[in-house]
């Protein structure tokens, strides 16, 4: 039995997901009919459209249990008339015999409280939805695969349930490389090949590595004293031998390393394999950079501090004409902007092992999706971000982000209370 499509796009159906034919969906979303309906109709047809966007992946069952008839809601008060009295007119009710002043009636504009968008708001609360929302997955199934995979930390701890509910003033976070590979564009033909001959090469230095003999123990020369301190080895030469021993000791089947000592072993041989793809310069600074690619291309910089004297300055003579090609100072702004490109170039650079194209650039079809709720407090640089509060309903528009009118969801509100 062939399977259905997740992107339907006879029979329109919103998904939670930042896909071309969910957006090419959202755009010729439509009310269905209710002229030829009875309401029974109407209601299943209104819950069949809005659950598939809100909840999919959850049973009907289990989000029956979960549904809730009471709609949390504010209704924002005039702060400056509290301040001067005591509320008691705000809070008399109808019939008490209490007018509202004109001059507070005039500056009073009422807006519909659109209460039944906030059908689904306890499916915000769950943590695959809360990172999609927070924008660290492009979907709500990406989502649930980070949780169940371990990628996602609430408070600090490991959550591997993507319907753990969150409550206010819980953090939680996701590993910035997974993010990256969510929210990134996906690498093209050239960067896949380009992906394929870096994994062989790395392979080929494996076993270059585990074929190399181990360093034997020599005896110490009668000529050689014992304080003699050892010889410095280089950076560079220690890494391939850390490297053959992390794959000898994961390679021997053997019962004395624990599972997370595994996972260590192995995220070490990860960072030891980017520390050999890296360039052999070892400068860190900035400025230290550009003065080696002056250096390598035979440019001069020119110094801010020390201004030249022009009547100190010796006149150009035909030698130094002829090398002024190969000795050419560059300008402050041009010096800068180079000193920008190195500074991206750090930042963002090309790597061939990443799952996701580099340099990274946001993928297509983004910033449709690209908002954050209220409730939500969002760091993009940490990948982290804060429950602050579950959404609430105000006057004039509802904190569940919905692309459904209050019609629709309406029905569906009705559909699941009567069968409380």
């Amino acid at each position: 039995m062939r399977a259905k499509r997740f992107h339907q796009l006879k029979k329109v159906k919103v998904r939670q997901t930042w896909n071309k034919y969910n957006l090419y969906n959202l755009s010729r979303i439509q009310a269905p009919p209710t002229i030829e309906r009875t309401y029974y109709q109407q209601k299943w047809s209104a819950k069949s459209i809005t659950r598939a966007y809100h909840g999919e992946v959850l049973r009907e069952k289990k989000w029956q249990r979960m549904f809730r008839p009471y709609i949390r809601s504010v209704v924002p008060m005039n702060h400056t008339y509290l301040a001067r009295t005591d509320g008691s007119d705000e809070a008399a009710g109808r019939g008490s015999g209490k007018d509202v002043r004109p001059d507070l009636q005039a500056g009073r504009k009422p807006a519909r409280t659109p209460y039944m968008n906030m059908v689904y708001a306890e499916l915000e609360r769950r943590l695959d939805t809360a990172i999609f929302r927070a924008m660290f997955a492009s979907s709500t199934r990406q989502a649930r695969q980070f949780v169940i995979h371990g990628w996602v930390k609430v408070n600090g701890k490991k959550m591997i349930y993507p319907g753990y509910r969150l409550n206010p003033g819980d953090m939680f976070q996701v590993e910035p490389d997974r993010v990256l590979f969510a929210t990134g564009a996906p690498k093209d033909r050239e960067e896949r090949r380009a992906s394929r001959v870096y994994r062989s090469k790395m392979a080929a230095k494996d076993e270059e590595n585990t074929e190399m003999p181990p360093p034997s123990k020599s005896t110490p020369s009668k000529n050689t004293s014992s304080t003699d301190p050892p010889a410095p080895k280089e950076p560079k030469n220690i890494v391939p031998q850390l490297l053959a021993q992390a794959k000898a000791i994961l390679s021997n089947p053997s019962d004395a390393l624990t599972v997370k000592r595994k996972q260590s072993l192995r995220a070490f041989r990860e960072t030891l394999r980017r520390t050999l793809s890296r360039p052999n310069s070892l400068t860190d600074s900035i400025d230290a950079q550009l003065q080696e690619m002056a250096h390598k291309l035979n440019i001069s910089l020119p110094d801010s501090t020390a201004e030249p004297d022009a009547f100190d300055s010796p006149a150009p003579t035909p030698s130094s004409t002829n090398n002024l090609a190969k000795t050419m100072a560059i300008s402050d702004a041009e010096k800068r902007l180079l000193k920008e490109a190195l500074i991206d170039a750090r930042e963002n650079p090309i790597d061939p092992s990443k799952p996701y194209a580099t340099p990274w650039r946001p993928r297509e079809y983004m910033s449709a999706f690209a908002f954050v709720p209220r409730y939500l407090e969002v760091h993009h640089k940490v990948c982290s971000a804060v429950y602050l509060r579950h959404p609430v309903a105000r006057p004039g528009w509802a904190e569940v982000p919905t692309p459904f009118n209050i019609e629709q969801n309406g029905l569906a509100f009705n559909w699941y209370l009567r069968r409380r």
